[in-house]
């Protein structure tokens, strides 16, 4: 089943991230406050964010060429890695500002208007966020997904800012102010560290998670009293999509059209197994001592392991 294009997510976290940031902007001109402004800071990056999901996305969906024979759908974790580090960027740009007016408060003004408008706006995020999650988690996107966290920790985000600016204006503690935003910032590094490991590791063909390794060796010990065996099961994916891969063994005596036809249903339950999985298998001879020496990703010129 192909997947649906999903760049329209990203465009309406464009066109919400447009509409929040002129909202959390107005907010904080009318009130002055650092703690609403860190938020409207945060909205930029969202915009910036959303901007690189797009383009993301739009390259990912690219079908496989001579040149990208697996396709294209790691370009997702580069997008989601670009936005962990524009996150953190953020962070700094709020703690910049928030820390001198921890040493020089300031009064806020028209905080009623302004939390109004800033809740306005947080409704919104809530709402796109809540869309884009489901689709992130229904196709297996982590851009989507990225996405749509940096939306939640946003929405998180402007919850606080407005208790801490409502507290800070009706009790007149307004350091209260500066040290909601820098609670903040702290909030968004976190978020931005967890966005640039998942990243990395999606980078670096981390394998599938454990339950699905199982979900496969299941399928391939189920056909041991056959007389089959396997070995080097390799897994790793990349966005939306799983590769597997793994050596059957089988008796030398069988034909090829008999290993044929096993590793056609193998590969058959393993895909309905693991949706969006690649299958790659190949077939070998029990009774080869080299086909026991294989289970490594290299091997020497001479058919063994390589040391």
């Amino acid at each position: 089943m192909e997947r649906p294009s999903l760049k329209r997510y990203a465009l309406i976290s464009i066109v919400a991230a447009l509409v929040t940031i002129g909202l959390k902007g107005a907010a904080y001109l009318l009130t002055g406050s650092v703690g609403l402004l860190s938020d409207a800071l945060e909205s930029l990056v969202n915009l910036a964010a959303a901007v690189v999901a797009l383009v993301a996305l739009s390259f990912a969906e690219r079908p496989e060429d001579e040149e990208h024979t697996y396709g294209h759908t790691k370009a997702e974790y580069l997008a989601s890695g670009f936005e962990g580090a524009l996150i953190m960027v953020a962070a700094l740009s709020i703690g910049v500002t928030a820390i001198p007016r921890l040493f020089d408060p300031q009064p806020l003004e028209a905080v009623g208007l302004g939390l109004a408008i800033t809740f306005a706006a947080t409704v919104i995020n809530l709402a796109v966020a809540q869309v884009i999650l489901r689709a992130g988690r229904r196709y297996n996107s982590i851009t989507l997904e990225a996405d749509a966290r940096h939306l939640m920790t946003d929405v998180w985000t402007s919850a606080g800012v407005i208790a801490g600016v409502g507290i800070a204006a009706t009790t007149g503690w307004v350091r209260l102010d500066p040290v909601i935003a820098l609670l903040v910032a702290l909030n968004i590094v976190r978020i931005g560290v967890d966005l640039l490991r998942r990243s990395a590791l999606g980078l670096l063909d981390t394998a599938l998670p454990e339950p699905t390794r199982r979900l496969i060796t299941d399928i391939l010990d189920s056909y041991e009293p056959q007389g089959v065996h396997f070995h080097a099961l390799r897994t790793r994916e990349a966005a939306a999509r799983r590769f597997i891969s793994f050596h059957i063994l089988v008796p030398g005596e069988w034909t090829v059209q008999r290993g044929h036809d096993l590793l056609e249903a193998i590969e058959e339950k393993v895909r309905a197994a693991v949706p969006g999985s690649s299958v790659f298998t190949h077939l070998e001879p029990l009774e080869d001592p080299t086909s026991w020496q294989d289970t490594r990703l290299e091997r020497g010129p001479d058919g063994r392991q390589a040391e």
